[in-house]
C-alpha cells in the first residue's frame, strides 16, 4: 500500500477505521505474549481479549480523557488526492485513510503496538488448539450505513473478492499464501483456517469488509469505475465504520460525517475533512495560519511550527524506510541486473550528508532494511556497510564492464551510457533536494541520473501497472511483524503484491516463510537479520535512511498522540 505523510510511503498493510496511520497485525492476547506463544503453546486454544476488555485497557494505558466539548470538525491535509474509496483497490495513503474512516476491517488496530485488536467488526476471536482455525465473533449490532445488518455473509463475500484474481487486489497474494479456507458458521460467526500455524496469520488476513448487497450485483470488471469506488454516487459508498462518506471534491477535499448509529465507541468529533493542497509548503502555511488542525511537518519547518503559539510538534521514529528501487525485470530495464552496479550506486552516496543536511538530523543512516523500531533492528549485524566510497563505486562499475571510453565522464558499456531517469513524487522539497544531491553524487562516479518529478497517483500507476521505469524513489511502511516478503517475495509482483522491481531470491523466500512459522521472537529476529543481510547485499532496493516523522498540530486537540502506529481518532476531541 502506498501512502503519503512527510514522505510518500508504501505501507504493507491497511489503516484501520479509527486511526490515521496505524497498520494491522498480529497481537496475541495480553495473557499470551508473542514470546510465550511457542508452537507448544498452540496445543491449547487461545482466546483474544473482548472489545470491552481492550477498550478498558487502552483507555487506562493511554490516559484518554472524556470530552469536555464534544463535536466539531477535525481538518487534516494531504498533498495528493485520493484515487479510490473502494477498500480492495486502495493502495495509496490518502485513499487508505479515506477508506479507513468509512469501512471497518475484521480486526482493528492497537496504536501502542501495531497489532490487531477487537475494535473492528469482530468483538473477539479464538485460535483453536490446532493452531490454524480462527473463529471470529462479529458484533451483532453492526450495521451498514444504509441500515442493513452486517453479517458473516458479508465477510464471506469480502474474502471471496479478495481472493478473486479478476478483482486484482494488491493484498491478495499474502492472503492466499497464508489461508487455506474460510466459511460462514452462522449469522455472526466466521471461520478462517490458516495453511499452517503462523505467527503472522492475522497480519496476512487483510480483511476490509464490504457490503455484499451493494457489490454482488456489479460485475467485478466494473468495480474500479463504479460510483461506489469513485465517489460519484455517494449512495453506493456504504461502509460500516465510525464515519460516513459525505463528499469528494476532486483536487480539493474529502469530507466525512459521524455515523451516529455506530456499533462501537462513538467518536467525539462530528465530522472530518481532508483538504488537498498543491505542495508541502502550502500545507505548512495552512497549519501556521490555523486553516487545518494537523499536518506532517518537514524538518526545515519544525522549529517554526514549534515556536508558533497554539501549535505543538511530536517527533517519533517511522516504521518504514526511504529508498530508491531499481527495476530488475529484464524486459523493462537491463541497467541494474548486475548487482555490482547496484552496489556501486550505494557506495557513491554520502547518506550521512543526506540525513544531516537535508533531513537536518531527523533520521538515521540505514544499515540493512529493518527500521529502528523493529525488534530485528541490528545495525551492527549488517555485514556490508555502504559507507561513502566513490573510489570503490568506480571500481565496481569497472568490474561490471562500465568504462568512460570517450572521456566525457559518463561510463558506457557496449556503446550504451549508464543513463536513466529516477521518478519521484512531486510536491515535497526534501525529495527534490535529495534527488538533486543523488544526481550530482552519481555524476561524480560516471552515472547520469535525471530526476523526474511525477504526480503521485501517476507514479503509483507506473510502478504497480506496466512497471516501465528504471528507478523510483519512495518510502515503504511495515507492519509489526517486520517480515518483509511483501516487497521482496518472489510471488509478490503486482498486482498481487508490492515487489514492483521483480526481485526474486528463493532462499530469501524460505527465510520469510520460516519466520512466519516461528513464534519465538528471538529465533524469528535471527531469521530477519539474515534476510536483511541478503537484501542489503543484493540491493534490489537501496535503503537511504530510517526517518523520524514530525507531526504538527493544534494544542487544543485533546487525546491526540501521534506515534509510529497511529492516532485513534475515536478519542480525539477539540477544546473549545
Amino acid at each position: 500500500m502506498i501512502c503519503r505523510t512527510t514522505a510518500p510511503r508504501l505501507t504493507r498493510r491497511h489503516v484501520v477505521a479509527s486511526t490515521l496511520f496505524a497498520g494491522t497485525g498480529l497481537a496475541l492476547p495480553r495473557w499470551v505474549s508473542a514470546q510465550e506463544a511457542t508452537p507448544a503453546a498452540l496445543g491449547e486454544a487461545i482466546s483474544s481479549q473482548t472489545r470491552e476488555e481492550f477498550r478498558a485497557e487502552i483507555e487506562e494505558a493511554m490516559g484518554y480523557t472524556e470530552a469536555a466539548t464534544p463535536g466539531g470538525t477535525y481538518i487534516n491535509a494531504e498533498i495528493t488526492d485520493i484515487q479510490t474509496i473502494h477498500p480492495l483497490f486502495a493502495e495509496d495513503g490518502p485513499s487508505i485513510g479515506a477508506v479507513g474512516r468509512i469501512y471497518d476491517s475484521l480486526t482493528g488496530g492497537d496504536v501502542r503496538t501495531g497489532g490487531p485488536a477487537p475494535t473492528g467488526l469482530a468483538d473477539s476471536w479464538e485460535i483453536a488448539a490446532d493452531g490454524v482455525t480462527y473463529t471470529f465473533h462479529l458484533n451483532q449490532n453492526a450495521k451498514w450505513h444504509d441500515g442493513v445488518d452486517v453479517t458473516a455473509e458479508d465477510v464471506q463475500f469480502s474474502l471471496d473478492a479478495l481472493a478473486n484474481p479478476d478483482v486484482g487486489s494488491s493484498y491478495a497474494q499474502s492472503f492466499l499464501d497464508a489461508t487455506a479456507s474460510w466459511r460462514v458458521i452462522d449469522e455472526h460467526t466466521f471461520e478462517v483456517v490458516a495453511k499452517e500455524p503462523l505467527y503472522s496469520f492475522l497480519y496476512d488476513l487483510v480483511a476490509w469488509i464490504i457490503p455484499k448487497h451493494i457489490w454482488e450485483p456489479v460485475p467485478v470488471s466494473d468495480w474500479r469505475t463504479d460510483g461506489g469506488a469513485t465517489g460519484q454516487d455517494p449512495t453506493r459508498v456504504v461502509g460500516s465504520g465510525a464515519f460516513k462518506f459525505q463528499e469528494w471534491v476532486q483536487g480539493s477535499s474529502i469530507s466525512f460525517v459521524r455515523n451516529d448509529d455506530y456499533y462501537d465507541r462513538l467518536p467525539y468529533l462530528e465530522s472530518i475533512v481532508t483538504r488537498i493542497w498543491p505542495d508541502q509548503t502550502a500545507v505548512v502555511n495552512a497549519l501556521l495560519n490555523g486553516e487545518i488542525d494537523s499536518a506532517s511537518v518537514p524538518p526545515p519547518d519544525a522549529g517554526t511550527v514549534e515556536a508558533t503559539e497554539g501549535l505543538e510538534i511530536t517527533v517519533y521514529p517511522t516504521r518504514g524506510f526511504t529508498f530508491y528501487a531499481t527495476n530488475l525485470d529484464p524486459e523493462k530495464s537491463e541497467l541494474f541486473l548486475d548487482p555490482r552496479v547496484r552496489q556501486a550506486l550505494m557506495f557513491g552516496l554520502d547518506r550521512q550528508s543526506i540525513v544531516d543536511n537535508i533531513r537536518l538530523g531527523y533520521g538515521e543512516v540505514a544499515q540493512g532494511t529493518q527500521p529502528v523500531i523493529s525488534y530485528a533492528y541490528a545495525p551492527d549485524r549488517i555485514e556490508t556497510q555502504y559507507t561513502y566510497d566513490p573510489d570503490r563505486a568506480r571500481e565496481l562499475l569497472a568490474e561490471a564492464g562500465w568504462a568512460d571510453s570517450d572521456g566525457e565522464g559518463i561510463v558506457e558499456k557496449e556503446g550504451r551510457p549508464l543513463a536513466f531517469e529516477a521518478i519521484y513524487p512531486s510536491g515535497i522539497p526534501e525529495h527534490e533536494q535529495t534527488l538533486a544531491y543523488m544526481q550530482d553524487a552519481w555524476r561524480e562516479i560516471g552515472v547520469d541520473m535525471t530526476p523526474r518529478a511525477t504526480e503521485f497517483a501517476s507514479l503509483v500507476d507506473i510502478i504497480t501497472g506496466d512497471r516501465n521505469f528504471d528507478m523510483a524513489y519512495l518510502l515503504f511502511n511495515w507492519d509489526a511483524t517486520f517480515i518483509q516478503d511483501a516487497m521482496f517475495g518472489c510471488d509478490q509482483v503486482p498486482p498481487g503484491g508490492f515487489n514492483f522491481v521483480s526481485y526474486c531470491n528463493e532462499g530469501l523466500d524460505e527465510l520469510f516463510a520460516e519466520s512466519k512459522r516461528t513464534f519465538d521472537e528471538a529465533a524469528r529476529r535471527e531469521m530477519l537479520i539474515e534476510a536483511s543481510n541478503i537484501v542489503n547485499e543484493e540491493l534490489p532496493v537501496a535503503v537511504l535512511h530510517f526517518g523520524q516523522a514530525i507531526a504538527g498540530y493544534r494544542e487544543d486537540l485533546q487525546n491526540f498522540e501521534p506515534s509510529s502506529w497511529g492516532i485513534d481518532l475515536s478519542y480525539v476531541w477539540i477544546q473549545q
